[in-house]
């Protein structure tokens, strides 16, 4: 049986010193536990401690790797076969596409390649492919040189002037010299010809070097020469100059001085009223109308020498003509003239455009009416007219009334033959040099 430390201190020492012995055994028996306890503790904290530290020693290492995986290695640039740099693109695409069948001609049609075989041809016709493409977007970014050779510039140099619209106002021009109740003056009808068709391309060459940076934006006008670039703005300048001088100088100084003040005053208007306007208001329309109403009053001064009714009836024939024709081609062409930025009304006010275009097909039921009785042509000629009029009134209100791009297309076709018919009738039908009341002054 164990004898307790009171029992041991008591036997080994008595008095005082036995009781501080005593006394010491019993508080290190007391205390121990505790301390033991407490200990254990701690070491158990420090445990903790050390495998938080080795938790955060790992995390720290796996994002230090991963974020060296991630790092971009610069690659190496393909190095292409030498026989593509040696052969053409043509050559090239021929080779490529020859190289891209999969099943090889030896082995039977029964035989079917191998998926390892599949895999390993694979890359390489992709790999070709791509160096292919790769090339002709290359060769399509590049800037490449515009050569002008001398057997194009006739055909540019047209479509800079715009040789079609050139055309329809040298032959308005000309129906307005036949029209005039005066003999007809060959040598004077060669000089107007001539020099109304030369002040035309000026205007319309002005035109498009003034608009290149928003034709460049229209379906329309972005194949022009300038938008190309297949001539300069220089030689566009010179050749409008060009046109313009002997132009005018013939009209001034061939025909008379009327005449040549009428078309330097319509290069003008064109050039820095109309085309200026056409980004800024609808009027631009209107001022157009103007443009197109003078050449066949330039006709008529060159014949006669003066302006007088007739020739203000041929101008008013021409202004009302051109709405009904030029409303429903805008009609048709609204999301380009809108990416071009041009104000027009079939833009901005649609329902306008339509008004205007029936009214002015209207207008020319009452003007073909006026003709006889200003002495320009017999009455026949309204009785004549009257179903082609009547017939472009009526595509105007089916424009006015559907709105939509059927109608338009009508009333656009039915204007590129209205005009030149109408005009070939009231040549028929002129009053002819002789008459009673041709020529001579209404009092």
């Amino acid at each position: 049986m164990a004898a307790s430390p009171h029992t041991l201190s008591s036997r080994l020492l008595t008095g005082w010193g036995g009781g501080c012995i005593w006394y010491l055994e019993r508080r290190a028996t007391r205390q121990s536990p505790r301390r033991f306890l407490h200990l254990l503790r701690n070491v158990s904290q420090q445990r903790v401690t050390f495998q938080h530290f080795n938790f955060l020693r790992r995390m720290y290492v796996t994002q230090l790797n991963r974020s060296l995986k991630q790092q971009i290695k610069p690659k190496p640039e393909p190095t292409e076969s030498p026989f593509l740099e040696k052969t053409s693109l043509d050559e090239a695409k021929a080779e490529i596409c020859e190289m891209r069948p999969l099943v090889p001609p030896s082995l039977p049609l029964s035989r079917k390649p191998s998926e390892k075989a599949l895999i390993e041809l694979e890359p390489a016709s992709v790999t070709e492919g791509s160096i292919a493409l790769g090339r002709e977007t290359k060769e399509e970014k590049q800037w490449k040189e515009m050569k002008l050779r001398a057997d194009d510039l006739p055909g540019i140099l047209a479509r800079l002037s715009k040789i079609k619209l050139t055309a329809l106002v040298v032959s308005t021009t000309s129906a307005g010299f036949a029209l005039a109740p005066v003999p007809f003056d060959w040598s004077c009808f060669l000089l107007t010809f001539v020099g109304t068709g030369l002040a035309s391309c000026a205007a319309n060459s002005i035109n498009q070097f003034f608009e290149v940076p928003f034709d460049s934006n229209m379906n329309r006008t972005k194949n022009r020469p300038l938008v190309r670039g297949q001539i300069s703005p220089l030689l566009a300048v010179s050749f409008a100059t060009g046109c313009a001088v002997p132009g005018v100088a013939l009209l001034t100084w061939g025909v008379n001085p009327l005449t040549g003040a009428l078309g330097l005053f319509n290069i003008f208007l064109y050039t820095c009223c109309y085309t200026p306007l056409k980004r800024v208001s609808i009027a631009n329309t209107w001022v157009g109308a103007v443009v197109g109403a003078i050449p066949p009053v330039m006709g008529w001064t060159a014949a006669t020498g003066s302006l007088d009714a007739g020739a203000c009836l041929l101008g008013g024939i021409l202004y009302s003509w051109q709405f009904p024709h030029f409303n429903a081609l805008s009609w048709g062409l609204r999301e380009d003239y809108s990416r071009g930025g041009y104000c027009m009304m079939s833009v901005t006010h649609p329902a306008l455009c339509r008004r205007v275009a029936l009214r002015h097909c209207l207008a020319l039921l009452a003007m073909c009416a006026a003709a006889p009785a200003l002495d320009v042509t017999t009455w026949t000629f309204p009785v004549i007219a009257l179903p082609i009029n009547l017939y472009i009134s009526y595509l105007g209100f089916r424009f006015y009334r559907d709105a939509d791009r059927k109608s338009s297309r009508k009333l656009f076709f039915c204007s590129l033959w209205h005009l030149p018919l109408l005009l070939l009738l009231m040549l028929t039908c002129k009053r002819r040099v002789g008459e009673e009341g041709a020529g001579a002054p209404r009092s």
